[in-house]
């Protein structure tokens, strides 16, 4: 959700900060500007997208050496040229870009507009940049102070960074509750929401934690503590080559990353997983494994995509471990006042490990006592940090912001913790245990298989494009997949769909079906399958249509569906991680035959660091 990128050193700012723009475009974004210092402050910024930005550049004189850009995703003011970032301050002098909300900018608004401060935006942005450059002018030594002293009566959440005519060769940065990343090169500094922008120029990084202000320098990185204290920067090599963050002869990264997923299993299980030997090696949980062991409780939170697989993994984690778990949004958890106890274990689910529901909610619980599990893909991220132990997905930089690769990584993960831990408890036994390591082994290749069909799904996903509503069924471990399925469509087509327990469309969706109507049912072999197919023939009565994901060789439902799609066959437990598979690339062609930017979904941002 918005992007920030800025340059200080000896380079051409505006090149690198326009690239960086376009890298941090899957972020999502209504709007963009740059501010360029030369020897004069000089703000850029129009609605609409980063080309339309350029194109509206050209020929103009953009030399400097020292610059801020930003993508905005509207919170407060509705997408315009006056209210993207960067905002002027009313001395002209200061220039800042904002990621996050201030929660009480009205009473601090109404202060500046009684001494007489004028306002061209209705963002809280500019009202932040105001009051910084007021007490900058009455009360402050210097622009870092004013800083300092202006967040300390700020509530909400933020990345600023701040550019100063006056100081050409200092950028100000601080965050709290938004991430921020800072790019160390020779007599030059990077910074940015992530590493996109950075990694084609270097490899060493600074994550900044909440209430770290940066004062950055061509050659120097100086970072403060709130009691104004220097603390020494924690450097981090980046593990990412810039292949990852670029499309490889695809037409869209939503598609790449599809295609990834045979990969990104494959990663998330190399060194983990060793059918031979029998054993599933994971140092998060080793180093842990008597505390979860001995859970009264697990709690899986998560938003979204993630918390999908935080619902399959419920059932998984009952099944394998014989432990009681709860599932939880983020977003209600954090307010909700949950009764947590001591020994509880939190699995924190989150592609970026930046999600701001999930981030309050882990402190929260952490304050009383739970013990924090992160399963993040972003190395060096929030969530990874606050993290008593956890698990990197590996699955490499999500750019299409409909999680694919993602979550499929999440969910292999989740899988080896509850194998590794039930049968740890003695609550499977070793041939089950063994049984299910080599099945997983062979979950890569039969993705692969999956994906081989893709030129199937694209016939039907052209088929069904002018549909106005689609339903998606499943049980047991499909339902969670269901679920997934109508989040993708609904995403990337904008079609209404509705994930559903397959029983319980006799409570009152199947009033819904009329003739013509897609439900799509989530149908592999299971214990299932038996009352599936009577689901299906009641559709049928009512002349939906069913199209449905079937094990291969599943002669019953291909004589009963409209349309299917069949999978290899895989134990149960885990064939989920095949049955996404179709419903991803039906949601991307039906979004390409739409005519849509499956890419960057109209309102959606990929990683939600605001309320």
């Amino acid at each position: 959700m918005c992007g920030i990128v800025a340059y200080i050193g000896s380079r051409e700012a505006y090149p690198i900060i326009l690239k960086g723009l376009q890298r941090l475009e899957y972020r999502g974004y209504d709007s963009a500007g740059v501010a360029l210092l030369d020897k004069k402050l000089e703000i850029y910024k129009k609605k609409g997208k980063v080309a339309e930005l350029e194109a509206s550049l050209v020929g103009k004189n953009l030399h400097a050496q020292a610059g801020i850009g930003h993508t905005r995703w509207a919170t407060h003011g509705e997408p315009s040229d006056r209210n993207a970032h960067p905002h002027r301050s009313s001395s002209g002098k200061l220039a800042m870009v904002h990621n996050g909300i201030i929660e009480n900018f009205a009473p601090i608004k109404k202060e500046l507009v009684s001494k007489g401060y004028v306002f061209e935006s209705d963002t809280d942005t500019e009202v932040l940049l105001h009051f910084i450059e007021d007490i900058y002018k009455h009360d402050a030594k210097s622009l870092e102070e004013a800083v300092r002293i202006a967040l300390k009566r700020i509530v909400g959440a933020y990345v600023i960074i701040l550019l100063d005519q006056d100081h050409p060769d200092t950028l100000i940065a601080a965050r709290k509750g938004s991430p921020l990343v800072i790019g160390i090169g020779k007599n030059e500094h990077f910074l940015a929401s992530d590493a996109s922008p950075i990694i084609e120029y270097t490899k060493e990084v600074v994550y900044i934690n909440d209430y770290e202000m940066a004062i950055v320098k061509p050659d120097e990185l100086i970072l403060k503590n709130p009691g104004n204290e220097r603390i020494t920067p924690f450097i981090t090599k980046l593990d990412m080559e810039l292949a990852a963050i670029e499309k490889g002869g695809y037409d869209h990264f939503m598609l790449k990353e599809i295609f990834e997923q045979p990969t990104a299993v494959f990663d998330c299980l190399r060194g983990r997983l060793d059918p031979k030997a029998g054993t599933i090696r994971m140092g998060g949980i080793d180093k842990h494994l008597d505390l979860l062991k001995e859970a009264k409780r697990i709690i899986l939170v998560g938003c979204g995509t993630s918390w999908h697989a935080g619902l399959l993994a419920e059932y998984v984690f009952e099944e394998l471990c014989r432990i009681p778990v709860e599932v939880e949004y983020a977003s209600e958890f954090r307010y909700r006042n949950p009764v947590i106890h001591p020994g509880d274990v939190i699995i924190a689910i989150s592609q970026s490990g930046e999600t701001a529901d999930t981030l309050v909610a882990l402190e929260n619980a952490k304050k009383q006592g739970a013990f924090i599990f992160g399963v993040v893909n972003v190395v060096g991220s929030s969530i990874a940090r606050l993290s008593q132990a956890g698990a990197y997905t590996h699955a490499g930089p999500e750019i299409g912001v409909a999680s694919t690769k993602a979550f499929t990584a999440q969910l292999t993960v989740l899988y080896l913790i509850a194998m590794k831990l039930g049968f740890a408890k003695s609550a499977i036994t070793k041939e089950r245990y063994l049984h299910l390591i080599n099945e997983l082994a062979l979950i890569p290749e039969k993705i692969n298989e999956v994906l081989r069909k893709a030129d199937d799904i694209k016939i039907l996903a052209e088929k069904y494009k002018d549909a106005r509503d689609f339903l998606f069924l499943g049980r047991g471990y499909n339902f969670p997949i269901a679920l997934e399925g109508a989040l993708k469509l609904k995403e990337i087509s904008y079609i209404h769909a509705e994930g559903y327990p397959a029983a319980e469309m006799k409570h009152g969706p199947i009033a819904l079906v009329e003739e013509g109507l897609p439900i799509v049912f989530v149908a592999t072999k299971d214990a299932y399958h038996e009352k599936l197919v009577s689901n299906a023939q009641e559709i049928k009565a009512r002349k939906g249509k069913v199209l449905a994901i079937i094990t291969e060789n599943d002669t019953i439902f291909h004589e009963i569906a409209d349309e299917t799609i069949a999978v290899p066959a895989a134990d149960e437990i885990l064939a989920p991680l095949l049955s996404v598979v179709p419903l991803q690339l039906l949601a991307y062609y039906t979004g390409l035959a739409k005519g849509l930017d499956v890419d960057k979904p109209r309102n959606l941002a990929k990683s939600v660091t605001v309320e």
